[in-house]
């Protein structure tokens, strides 16, 4: 059963659930936009709680400033950065690494842009990045991006345009300091992955995770 937590950073507290894994390893996993009804509560988060649980990880996840019981105020996803700081924070005082980041939707911007400014993760998977919704031109410069999941029937995220964008060649792609991560495909999927969370499972739990690490 996950353990209700106080995550302190920013100079305020957000809420979170952790859960001890049975191997070492863990990973932070944000939500969609809180403007949208965005929170921990959400379908893909849950689903990559229960994936990683499998794997034996442990799981942190958390409400972004101004989101259920956390404190502050929605920061137009860059004063998120600094939540996110903290929950990583958090997770590594709990558990041995590696120690990774999930990002979903407007999760995955923030992650995106926390680990250009040096968010001392191992790596980070992203969930539908928003690029239709938010700007992400810079997504293929993220350090330690090693894998994004997209469905072919997103709006938000369309798939022709994510593969433009990772392309060698496409926008970004210059300034590319390591290879493109890996892009899998839930075929039937929109942004919310609704009666699809079982493909998703299946994609996060049987990811080579280990090689983070190197």
């Amino acid at each position: 059963m996950e353990e209700t937590v106080i995550i302190l950073g920013g100079g305020i507290s957000l809420e979170g659930r952790f859960l001890k894994g049975a191997k070492e390893g863990g990973v932070v996993i944000t939500h969609p936009h809180p403007r949208y009804g965005g929170s921990m509560d959400n379908n893909v988060v849950w689903t990559a709680v229960m994936a990683f649980q499998v794997r034996g990880w442990a799981t942190l996840r958390f409400n972004f400033r101004g989101v259920g019981g956390s404190g502050g105020a929605y920061g137009n996803g860059l004063l998120e950065v600094e939540d996110l700081a903290a929950a990583l924070n958090f997770l590594k005082a709990r558990t041995p690494g590696p120690h990774l980041v999930v990002g979903y939707s407007f999760g995955a911007f923030v992650a995106a842009h926390a680990m250009l400014k040096g968010l001392k993760a191992d790596g980070v998977l992203m969930i539908a990045p928003p690029i239709a919704f938010m700007e992400l031109a810079f997504l293929p410069q993220v350090p330690r991006l090693r894998l994004i999941i997209a469905g072919d029937r997103d709006d938000i995220c369309p798939l022709a345009d994510l593969q433009k964008m990772l392309a060698p060649g496409g926008e970004g792609a210059a300034k590319r300091k390591a290879e493109p991560p890996k892009l899998t495909v839930v075929a039937g999927a929109d942004h919310f992955f609704r009666g699809l969370e079982e493909q998703l499972f299946k994609v996060l739990r049987d990811y080579p995770w280990p090689e983070v690490a190197n």
